[in-house]
């Protein structure tokens, strides 16, 4: 019989400790969080498999070690505010609710907010709250956030996003324009914001930042 805590204990031990995911905090979150419950009945299975969980009209979830290396470059710390945009399931928000002080999870709609609204405290992010709103746009709001997580692949970082670091604030993406994907920190500093690339992975494209397509005649 298929035992969740088991595949759980699995992930850890043998996708994420042996390719270099080191923070201890990050591996008992990622040890914690049911990503079974993300997910549709039918894919619960292989919830734990090392590979992308395509979910329909451009949805996914991504592999967990990909996972694992954003939040370990982002270096999350317990008393940061965290913005994170593009997670289409809210798995990642829980386990970086596990990591920061306060969780602003930035969907794209009212019907995926009121699902994880139902969801997310059954699964212990009490810290965590749903916002709708563009995810090219953040949430200038709320700003300025210590880390800002996109999960997934982008061709750009939008400008406004890294506007809304504050002083040694971290974007974590994956860039992917035309290369294979690179794991990339954005660090707002006193000169201004430095990017540096800290590892590679590949995960599909985040579709809300797509540039439009171009027509010719």
């Amino acid at each position: 019989m298929y035992d969740p805590a088991e595949a759980r204990r699995r992930m850890v031990e043998n996708q994420l400790k042996p390719n270099r995911i080191t923070d201890r905090r990050l591996l008992a979150a990622m040890g914690a969080v049911p990503r079974e419950r993300f997910i549709p009945p039918t894919l619960r299975n292989v919830a734990y498999v090392d590979e992308d969980l395509p979910l329909g009209d451009g949805r996914f979830l991504i592999e967990p070690l990909a996972l694992a290396k954003l939040i370990q470059a982002a270096r999350i710390g317990p008393e940061d505010v965290a913005l994170v945009i593009g997670d289409a399931t809210g798995y990642a928000a829980a386990v970086v609710a596990r990591l920061a002080g306060t969780v602003i999870l930035l969907v794209g709609e009212a019907q995926e907010a009121a699902a994880l609204d139902r969801l997310l405290p059954e699964v212990g992010a009490d810290n965590l709250v749903v916002q709708v709103g563009d995810p090219r746009d953040g949430l200038p709001s709320q700003a300025p956030f210590d880390v800002i997580l996109l999960v997934g692949a982008v061709r750009a970082v939008p400008p406004a996003l890294l506007d809304q670091l504050a002083p040694g604030g971290r974007l974590v993406t994956v860039l992917a324009d035309g290369r294979p994907g690179e794991v990339t920190v954005f660090e707002r500093t006193p000169h201004g914001v430095g990017r540096r690339v800290v590892d590679d992975a590949m995960v599909p494209e985040l579709p809300a930042f797509r540039p439009p397509p171009v027509f010719t005649l």
